[in-house]
């Protein structure tokens, strides 16, 4: 849902405001935590971020990316420039417009951020390991149909996307 859209008349109740509450401050401990988890890793988290959009999307340019991360072209020139210069991501020039260069995952790149995504996902489970399998899979729907909501997708119950 674009926030073009929403009316800011909408009344907010007492269960909105504890959602909106939940949400930020659950961020906000993931968030703490994956920082802590990249301690152990060779990358920043704005490099964490950088090949994280690079595994789910592919290639891009520096554009693209600079978009994606809501960073200054410049900005993301010098976080590619270290990147690539650890061996994590190379430069491509496009085939069909030699001026385009595109941003490659390289196999060293994918390879820590899939660990760095594990780790997450073990911390995730054990903070969840108390919970019912069935509060889980719920948990599951809730979160995928506002993510559908928030990302103006139909919301189709139970239906669930591949993840890595």
């Amino acid at each position: 849902m674009p926030l073009e859209s929403f009316s800011r008349e909408t009344p907010v109740s007492d269960a909105i405001v504890e959602v909106e509450w939940l949400l930020r401050y659950i961020s906000g401990i993931i968030k703490q935590r994956g920082r802590e988890i990249l301690r152990d890793f060779p990358i920043t988290p704005p490099q964490f971020v950088a090949l994280q959009w690079l595994k789910e999307h592919g290639d891009m340019t520096i554009g693209e990316l600079s978009e994606k991360m809501y960073l200054a072209n410049s900005t993301t020139t010098d976080l590619i420039d270290r990147m690539e210069s650890n061996g994590l991501v190379r430069r491509v020039r496009s085939d069909v417009d030699r001026r385009v260069v595109h941003i490659h995952l390289l196999d060293k790149g994918r390879k820590i951020i899939d660990e760095v995504i594990r780790t997450r996902q073990r911390y995730l489970a054990d903070v969840l390991s108390h919970f019912d399998p069935a509060d889980i899979d719920r948990l599951v729907e809730l979160l995928l149909a506002l993510y559908r909501q928030m990302e103006g997708e139909p919301v189709a119950p139970k239906e669930r996307r591949e993840r890595s």
